[in-house]
């Protein structure tokens, strides 16, 4: 009995292992199925407290501590694991009882060595178990340092992004400001700017999942509705002015849809890889005549009438538009215009923009 026991703490070892590394260690897009339990769990919790919050920006500052949390969570599962695996090694090694078993395994993960025994055959156990706690601590602070570092360079555009499509983002409100200050020919330089975040998203998002659900310093901003926006403006510019230099606005959509349907893997999210230009969307019709509308009192170029532009914009958005709304309702995005609803009742909000402050006779 007590050898099964023993190769059981074995498994258990071994199991918890493959998800520390799978979680801080491999550059790749390993799932590691314990580190996604504990991380769901805990943000189903802060989701559960969420709904008794009134307004969005009261939830928001709630959810703002999940995705944090939900790390240490993690780090618990694992020394639990460990604390269990070891626990049961030295049980089935020797003839100490349960309690015994455990407290050695716990005295010598945590290096506090309060606790220990003169069997030989222990040895080994108790220094691999003295070496696994501070390995699993310092893997955990180098992870935290490339997670914040992702996070950072992720933030620094969305807060950019602010000025050009208001907050929260909206799509046609990015071609507006830029015709209102006519400086459209700036497009090309933010279509460059955000395919290479998308890119720099899609790589660090996938390795570092809990990314996906870190939010942004403040309510009215959020990662998922920034891309749609920048997207949206993308697919409108090359719905509604064929003549105007197109090259960095298909490039920015499609590098868009290949970082949503790169994310929406890693969170076993189910797409269609080639819809149908043809196929409908969930953005109607009605409400792509208000963006183009405020396209025209903008004096934005439109060269197509917005029964020949509505084709071809609803050709583009039909790459990308499920995954957004999914992602947007998953990480409990700022209900912005044109992104989809929510698991939480929320009215649409408008963009909003800091007052134009100018000096006197300019």
């Amino acid at each position: 009995m007590r050898v099964v026991i023993c190769l059981a703490g074995i498994v258990v070892l071994v199991g918890t292992t493959s998800s520390a590394l799978r979680t801080l260690v491999v550059p790749r897009r390993l799932r590691s199925k314990l580190t996604s339990v504990s991380t769901q769990a805990t943000l189903a919790v802060f989701r559960g407290l969420a709904r008794a919050t009134r307004d969005f920006a009261s939830r928001d500052r709630l959810l703002a501590w999940a995705a944090p949390i939900s790390i240490l969570v993690t780090l618990a599962v694992w020394l639990t694991g460990y604390l269990v695996g070891y626990s049961l090694v030295l049980y089935g090694l020797s003839d100490l009882g349960v309690t015994a078993a455990t407290r050695e395994a716990g005295s010598s993960l945590f290096t506090l060595g309060f606790a220990s025994s003169d069997r030989q055959r222990l040895t080994a156990v108790d220094f691999l178990a003295a070496a696994t706690g501070p390995v699993i601590m310092g893997l955990l602070i180098g992870y935290l340092s490339a997670v914040y570092a992702a996070y950072n360079r992720r933030e620094a555009d969305v807060t950019m992004l602010d000025s050009r499509a208001g907050e929260p983002n909206w799509g046609p409100e990015i071609l507006a400001r830029h015709s209102l200050v006519s400086t459209t020919e700036n497009l090309r330089e933010l279509f460059r700017g955000w395919e290479r975040w998308a890119a720099d998203v899609s790589e660090s998002h996938t390795n570092y999942p809990v990314l996906i659900f870190v939010r942004s310093p403040r309510p009215g901003r959020n990662w998922v509705v920034g891309l749609l926006a920048v997207m949206d403006a993308a697919a409108l510019q090359l719905a509604c002015s064929p003549s105007m230099p197109q090259g960095e606005a298909r490039i920015a959509v499609r590098m868009g849809f290949v970082c949503l349907r790169d994310l929406a893997e890693t969170l076993g999210i189910g797409y269609n890889g080639d819809p149908d230009p043809d196929s409908p969307i969930r953005l109607t019709y009605e409400q792509f005549l208000v963006a183009y509308e405020r396209l025209r009192q903008a004096d934005f170029p439109l060269e197509r009438p917005p029964e020949q532009a509505w084709p071809h914009f609803r050709g583009w958005r039909v790459n990308y538009e499920s995954i957004a709304y999914e992602l947007a309702s998953r990480v409990d995005a700022v209900p912005a215009k044109w992104s989809g609803p929510r698991r939480f009742t929320s009215e649409e909000l408008e963009p909003q923009a800091p007052p134009n402050r100018q000096p006197r006779g300019q």
